[in-house]
């Protein structure tokens, strides 16, 4: 959000105002009061600081390409503050500090990626569908939001120190939980899964396979010659890992 104020005079007004003439202004009669400059100064002031939420959210939306492209340590408060045209001061005002800005980037990645797969419905579908659902849009997500799995990547770097002190990261990571451990409980009681699946587990494996093809996707795609880019190798990956998950808790 763009904290500066801008000139509110047309573009034909710099040129009268270097000549000392207005346009559409008799010669010799006093110059009007610039009261529509201020009030409009003053308006767009207004309209910037009664919208926080859109400020944050823009300041959000860069913050996480800057913290997964560089992490942390790398990441630039000035850098954030020029994308987003606001100031270095606005982004501590709302964040506190560069940590806390990071902190509210995880929170924020968590929870859209938590909102994607409540909008699955899964408990809607039979179990088996709903796994595959679920872990295809897990692998969707991986791919089309490679931010993400490099955020994590920096933060796993960081040793989790900074996710640990977000108690809504842990509470966000609920529902994921739950809806696994859902599907294989009703897996289980229609006799088309095996007992004693851990949903913790089964998540893990399913983060496993999906950030794979982000984290590794340059050195063992060098290694082995994989186009990441080419859409059949994409869904086939895609087929095999649902193919994986879906064979594992199979009865």
């Amino acid at each position: 959000m763009d904290e500066s104020v801008h000139s509110v005079y047309p573009a034909d007004h710099t040129t009268a105002r270097r000549t000392g003439r207005r346009s559409g202004v008799t010669p010799g009669a006093a110059p009007a009061k610039p009261r529509v400059r201020a009030t409009t100064e003053r308006q767009h002031g207004r309209s910037r600081t009664n919208d926080p939420e859109r400020t944050q959210a823009e300041i959000l939306a860069v913050a996480k390409t800057e913290f997964a492209e560089k992490g942390l340590d790398g990441a630039r408060i000035d850098e954030i503050a020029a994308a987003t045209r606001t100031s270095k001061r606005m982004i501590y005002y709302y964040f506190g500090s560069k940590e806390g800005l990071y902190v509210a980037v995880l929170e924020a990645a968590y929870r859209e990626t938590r909102a994607a797969e409540a909008e699955l419905r899964l408990d809607d579908l039979p179990p088996e569908d709903a796994l595959r659902k679920l872990v295809g849009r897990a692998f969707d997500r991986c791919m089309q939001n490679q931010w993400y799995v490099r955020l994590v990547a920096n933060e796993n770097i960081q040793r989790g120190k900074y996710i640990a002190q977000s108690k809504a990261v842990q509470q966000l990571n609920v529902t994921v939980i739950d809806a696994i451990d859902s599907i294989c409980k009703r897996g289980v009681e229609q006799g088309v899964f095996r007992s004693g699946l851990d949903p913790v587990d089964l998540h893990a494996s399913i983060s496993a396979l999906t950030f794979f093809n982000v984290s590794n996707q340059h050195t063992f795609g060098r290694i082995f010659q994989i186009d990441w880019q080419n859409v059949q190798t994409v869904t086939a990956r895609r087929d095999s890992i649902i193919e994986m998950v879906v064979r594992f808790v199979r009865k």
